[in-house]
C-alpha cells in the first residue's frame, strides 16, 4: 500500500467525492469494504473514523447492531470548501485588496496556535512573518469559522487593505509563497498523470478496465490532486507568472475525472447499497457532469 494513501485522508476523499452526495452517511461495513480496495484493513479504518469522530469531523449513530457515520456541520463545510477549490478550473478574479490576519495567541495556548497555522495554510493564507498572514482571496467566511472553532476572538485582528508600495503586489506574493516550488509540483503532476490518463482512457474504451479499478484510480486521482490545497493558495491571474501550469493541471484533472466517473460511481453504488439505503443523489451531483467542474 502506498504510504501516502493513509486511511484518514482516503476517508476524507471518499466523503467528499461520494458519500457527501449519497445522503452524507455510510455504514461502517461499506466503508471498510471500499477502503479494502486500497489495502486498508478493518482495524485501520475503525481507528481512523474514531479519530475523525473525536476531532469533530464525523458523528455516528446506531441502527440495531450497525454503526453509521455522517459528516458533522464542520465536516460538511470543510468538504464543500475543498470541493469548490478542487473542481474550480479557473482562479477567481481579484478585487485588488489583501486580506490580512494578525494574531497574538499566548504561549499557554500554543497548541491552538499550531493548529491555526495549519488551518490558515490550508485556507490559502501565506505568511512573511510569524503572526501576520495574508491572502488576495475572499476568505472572510473562513476566518469567521476559525475564530469560532478555536474561540480566539480576543486574540485576532483582521483587515482588508490595499497595498501602497513601495513595491509591486507580486513582491508580497514572493515573500509569502514559493511559486517555483508550486509550479514544479504541478509540472510533476502533469507529467505523471498525462500518460496514465491516455492509458486508462484507452483501457476503458476497450472494456479492459473494471469498475473497481476505475473506482481506485478516481480516488487516487482526487487524493493526489487534493494535495494542492495545502500548497497552492489559488492566487488570482494578476498575481501569477506567465505560463502558470496550474490551469493545465486543472484541465487534465477534469478530463481524467470525467473519464473515470461513470464506472467508478457504478462500483461505489454497488458496495454502498449493501448496507445503506441508496437514496437519491444530491441534486447538485452528477459524476459525469459535476457542477463544480463547471467554471463559475
Amino acid at each position: 500500500m502506498n504510504e501516502s494513501l493513509n486511511t484518514r485522508s482516503m476517508i476524507f476523499t471518499l466523503y467528499g467525492d461520494y458519500i457527501r452526495h449519497y445522503g452524507n452517511e455510510i455504514w461502517i461495513g461499506s466503508l471498510i469494504k471500499l477502503l479494502k480496495e486500497f489495502g486498508h484493513n478493518d482495524q485501520s479504518v475503525r481507528a481512523a473514523i474514531s479519530r475523525m469522530n473525536k476531532q469533530g469531523w464525523v458523528q455516528s449513530r446506531k441502527e440495531g447492531n450497525k454503526s453509521y457515520y455522517f459528516l458533522t456541520d464542520l465536516g460538511v463545510k470543510r468538504i464543500d470548501e475543498a470541493a469548490r477549490r478542487i473542481f474550480k478550473l479557473q482562479p477567481s478574479s481579484w478585487d485588488g485588496s489583501w486580506r490580512m490576519l494578525l494574531y497574538t495567541i499566548p504561549e499557554e495556548k500554543r497548541h491552538i496556535r499550531d493548529e491555526l497555522r495549519k488551518e490558515l495554510v490550508w485556507s490559502g493564507f501565506g505568511s512573511s512573518s510569524a503572526s501576520l498572514w495574508m491572502s488576495p482571496n475572499h476568505l472572510e467566511e473562513q476566518v469567521e469559522v476559525l475564530i469560532k472553532k478555536y474561540d480566539i476572538k480576543e486574540h485576532i485582528h483582521f483587515f482588508v487593505a490595499d497595498y501602497k508600495g513601495p513595491h509591486k503586489n507580486t513582491a508580497l506574493v514572493n515573500e509569502c509563497w514559493d511559486l517555483k516550488d508550486i509550479s514544479d509540483k504541478y509540472r510533476s503532476f502533469i507529467k505523471n498523470y498525462s500518460e496514465k490518463f491516455v492509458i486508462d482512457r484507452s483501457k476503458i474504451e476497450k472494456g479492459k478496465m473494471t469498475d473497481g479499478e476505475c473506482f481506485v484510480e478516481r480516488a487516487k486521482l482526487v487524493h493526489e490532486y487534493r494535495k494542492f490545497l495545502f500548497v497552492d493558495p489559488g492566487l488570482p491571474p494578476e498575481l501569477l507568472p506567465d505560463e502558470w501550469p496550474g490551469e493545465h493541471a486543472a484541465m487534465l484533472f477534469s478530463d481524467y475525472y470525467r473519464t473515470l466517473a461513470e464506472p467508478s460511481s457504478r462500483f461505489f453504488e454497488e458496495v454502498f447499497k449493501e448496507g445503506n439505503e441508496l437514496k437519491k443523489k444530491d441534486d447538485r451531483y452528477d459524476a459525469l457532469q459535476h457542477p463544480l467542474l463547471i467554471d463559475r
